[in-house]
Formats: structure tokens, sequence, C-alpha cells
């Protein structure tokens, strides 16, 4: 995995590991583990820690050849936005939040849930050939 986005003499990669850990609770684990599964869906991805503020610590985004997707936390959810979800073909069903929208899909889950590995590995490696064709929809040849 690359980095982007250090700061404070830290990499992004331990930036994002020290918030997870601050949360202190299933999200911080949940986290842990869906930015586990991005790297290995793609090994190439880079972790970067965008849009820090005095007021927040961030957020942590996956990119390759542009945003694949964000990874925040609330009191009840853990939310993973995908920034070309509704161009991306979801079997699985896994996109469960901000359906509405023309470009982004999020993934919500609740403590306890458990998302299928290999479709949210499905998403992230579709999500990385769209960025990588430069169109805004995937071709029928890429989804399949």
């Amino acid at each position: 995995m690359k980095e982007s986005g250090a700061s404070q003499g830290q990499s992004a990669s331990e930036l994002i590991s020290k918030r997870f850990a601050e949360l202190g609770d299933w999200r911080g684990g949940t986290l842990g583990r869906m930015r586990k599964l991005i790297e290995e869906a793609d090994p190439d991805v880079v972790e970067e820690l965008k849009w820090v503020k005095p007021s927040s610590p961030g957020t942590p985004v996956w990119s390759h050849d542009g945003i694949i997707c964000t990874g925040e936390s609330y009191k009840n959810v853990v939310k993973l936005t995908f920034a070309k979800g509704a161009s991306l073909t979801d079997p699985a069903g896994l996109f469960n939040s901000s359906l509405e929208g023309n470009a982004r899909r999020a993934i919500d889950i609740h403590e306890g849930e458990e998302v299928d590995e290999s479709a949210f590995k499905a998403l992230v490696r579709q999500a990385v050939a769209l960025n990588s064709s430069g169109k805004s929809k995937l071709s029928k040849k890429a989804k399949s």
C-alpha cells in the first residue's frame, strides 16, 4: 500500500491507525477489517487522510487513479462510501445507503454485522478498474 497525506511526522497510515484505535469500540475494529480487505483487493491502493480540520480528525480515503472509497464512523454506524458506486454492479446487494444519488453509493455497517468479504473485494476491484479506465461507467465487458 502506498501512502499520501502525512502530517506531524506521522504517515497517513499511522494517523489512520491511531484514529481507529481512538474510537475505542467496535467501529475501530470494523474500519480496520474493511481497510485490510481494501488492501487485499488492491495492493497498490493509496491511503490518505483528507479533509482534516481543527474540528475534525479527517476522513480515511482509499484511492487508485481516483477515490475508491472513504471510511467514516458515526455513533451507530461505520459508512464506506464509494465515490463512483452508482456505476458499479452490486449483485450481493452490499450498497444499502446513499442510493438516491447519481454517483455515490455507501455501505452502512452496524455493530455486529458482517460484510461479505469476497463481494466487498469485488466492489473494490471494480472501482479500481473504473477509475483506471477513465470512464464514468463500466463497459459491458468490465461488468462480467
